[in-house]
């Protein structure tokens, strides 16, 4: 697989208090330790280095179950979701810190500024706008906070006084700090990202989009005087794979059917956060985009990482994304239920072709 540089192949475990999640179908243990260092330990054994942890008010709480699944494993990099406005800056600081170094250095970060139920855990600022100039203001202070001593800082949502984190993050050749994964899609969320993340997430968008919104990326970069090394891309987005296209195509048809019999089809012009609104708005454009993106799922309420799905045999899904990494891409989050089955046969069956230089040439 081309790219600018190594590419990194991570896994997604739900984290929810329900079982059923996107149609998965285990039951016993949902919610467990036990389950989920099931989840992190198979990740390790199928050619994953970590795993996006979901995340929301009213899951278990992301950063415990991360802590939890470093201390339970030893190669696994859990990618927990963090929320300005639930954490404090130094805080946070501190315990991210904490844990990199407990774990040798394996926490990834992943910073989410949209919509969740704001209200229910104290977070006031309702003005997309202001909780994204909020995200920045945190993100400099945290990293301040991770490479300086007795910091002080006086901004518009924080304030630190002689503030120092012990112990600092775990060092390593990327610098001593974990990375910052962010996502968004207005303008807003791109200033931010342009300026402070590490990885800018993108969703299962078709190659144009893509592409534009790397090209808007890059610029932005510039134009905000980016202070870091330069800005990568990620993709998160689920991977229907079988050993043939005629089987991973009817498997993905039963699915949508089933969805379109439970939901009918969902309304796509209610406000809804800009990069979900231009995933919804694909299925316009027609049911299959690209070579194997299939956008019918977001018609009956795939929502996310679930509104568009990559289908096909490990070969054709592996020539797909070798065209995302050719365009920049090189941080990878997949998934497909059952979540336990399936990260075991994309594992195994789509990993190899994605590791190999000949991956992106498949046609």
């Amino acid at each position: 697989m081309t790219g600018a540089g190594p590419v990194d192949f991570l896994w997604y475990i739900p984290n929810t208090v329900q079982p059923g999640h996107r149609g998965d179908d285990v039951v016993d243990g949902w919610g467990t330790l036990d389950l989920s260092v099931r989840h992190a330990r198979a990740v390790e054994d199928h050619g994953w280095s970590g795993a996006l942890l979901g995340a929301g008010w009213g899951r278990p709480d992301t950063f415990t179950l991360g802590t939890a699944l470093a201390a339970r494993t030893s190669t696994f990099r859990p990618l927990i979701a963090i929320r300005p406005g639930y954490w404090q800056p130094a805080q946070f600081a501190a315990a991210a810190a904490t844990l990199d170094q407990l774990s040798g250095g394996r926490l990834l970060i992943n910073i989410v500024s949209g919509v969740d139920d704001l209200a229910a855990y104290g977070d006031l600022h309702s003005d997309p706008a202001r909780r994204y100039d909020r995200t920045h203001e945190f993100l400099r202070l945290v990293r301040r906070l991770w490479r300086e001593d007795d910091v002080t800082f006086r901004g518009e949502f924080f304030s630190v006084e002689n503030s120092t984190v012990r112990p600092g993050p775990y060092p390593s050749e990327r610098g001593p700090q974990p990375r910052l994964y962010f996502g968004g899609a207005s303008p807003a969320a791109e200033r931010v990202s342009a300026a402070e993340a590490d990885v800018q997430l993108f969703w299962g968008e078709p190659l144009d989009g893509i592409a534009e919104r790397i090209d808007r990326l890059r610029r932005l970069s510039t134009e905000v005087d980016r202070e870091h090394p330069p800005l990568e891309f990620g993709l998160r987005v689920t991977t229907v794979i079988r050993s043939t296209a005629e089987e991973a195509w009817r498997i993905a048809e039963e699915r949508v059917a089933t969805m379109a019999a439970q939901s009918g089809e969902v309304g796509r012009n209610w406000r809804r956060a800009v990069g979900q609104q231009r995933l919804y708005e694909l299925a316009d454009r027609g049911e299959v985009l690209d070579t194997c993106l299939y956008t019918a799922p977001g018609r009956f309420g795939g929502g996310g990482a679930g509104t568009t799905w990559l289908v096909g045999s490990p070969d054709q899904v592996a020539a797909a994304l070798g065209r995302y990494a050719e365009l920049g891409v090189t941080h990878f989050i997949l998934s497909d239920t059952p979540y336990l089955e399936e990260v075991a046969r994309i594992g195994d069956q789509l990993l190899p072709l994605l590791k190999t230089p000949a991956a992106s040439s498949v046609r």
